[in-house]
């Protein structure tokens, strides 16, 4: 009776996880050929549906499962198409490229090797897989810059309406360094920003007692602002502060899905004061703020015209 019971029990968990094996093996979808199985689909959302701390293994969450899931198996398919034009262009990322935005990346953030490593594995992510993730942003750079950005235009006169309009707000930001205060969960944020605010505690103070982000030990430095590698949400808060400037406290999310209070704050090491630009000085830093959105919109039809050409079966 044991053995018979054993036994059962042996083809019931057979069963299931040949189901589930069957469940990750299948197609997502088909691009040109390519195939993208739930398993990779799974693999790529599961950061968003942490942040959303949505379990795809509950009926009762799976509307908003499959919302994410739909979503991020759009942009894997972008990647493919992606991917398929820059062979047909004749376009490739040499491993020195990613080497050296690695290299940029660890000195933005002040890290060796070892705690860059160290940090990767914090996140549950391999160097290999921060290669891969790499590779892909400067091939998608530079399909843009070869299919979108050439057909960008700013006119002169843009630019000079955009420095009569915003030139008591456009100030030097060569040299300009990012601090960073993410505060531990159980700190008094509203009370420390609010010391900040009126100057009884300095940011740096701050940061080096309460901020729990790997630069604490540099009173939150992350180093000199990278402008051409902000993603939009970070531009946008960036390009609007003055040196010297502190943020309000923002909700920043966590690789854990957990939302943690911070700060930030734009600074020039030197402590040297804030100096507007001349229209002359102010051209090519507006003409990069008037091309991204038209750049983007330009992404955003070529994309369209590439997934019209494409061959595209979705089988969610």
């Amino acid at each position: 009776m044991r053995k018979l019971l054993f036994s059962l029990f042996a083809i019931e968990l057979l069963v299931c996880f040949s189901a589930q094996a069957a469940q990750l093996n299948k197609v997502a979808a088909v691009v040109n050929g390519q195939v993208i199985t739930m398993f990779d689909l799974q693999k790529n959302a599961s950061p968003d549906l942490a942040r959303a701390h949505l379990n795809p293994n509950n009926p009762a969450q799976a509307k908003a499962v499959d919302a994410v899931l739909r979503k991020t198996l759009d942009g894997m398919i972008m990647e493919i198409l992606i991917a398929q034009e820059a062979k047909r262009l004749k376009v490739s990322v040499s491993s020195s490229e990613v080497d050296s935005e690695i290299s940029k990346i660890m000195q933005a953030r002040g890290l060796s090797k070892q705690q860059f490593e160290a940090q990767l594995a914090q996140q549950k992510m391999s160097v290999g897989e921060l290669r891969k993730n790499l590779e892909k942003s400067i091939l998608r750079q530079k399909i843009m810059g070869m299919e979108v950005g050439r057909r960008v235009v700013v006119t002169p006169e843009e630019i000079k309406a955009y420095y009569e309009a915003h030139k008591d707000t456009l100030y030097d930001r060569k040299g300009l360094h990012m601090g960073l205060i993410v505060y531990h969960p159980k700190a008094p944020a509203a009370e420390l920003a609010s010391k900040i605010k009126s100057g009884t505690m300095s940011f740096a103070a701050v940061a080096a007692k309460y901020s729990i982000a790997p630069n604490r030990d540099r009173a939150g430095d992350m180093g000199p602002v990278e402008w051409d590698k902000l993603n939009p949400e970070w531009e946008g808060r960036l390009t609007k502060m003055k040196p010297g400037d502190v943020t309000d406290i923002f909700t920043l999310p966590a690789a854990n899905g957990q939302k943690l209070k911070a700060q930030v704050r734009l600074f020039r090491p030197d402590g040297g004061e804030a100096k507007l630009l001349t229209f002359e000085q102010a051209k090519p830093l507006i003409d990069g703020i008037l091309r991204q959105p038209k750049a983007m919109e330009r992404f955003d039809d070529y994309s369209e015209q590439l997934r019209k050409k494409a061959v595209i079966d979705i089988r969610m």
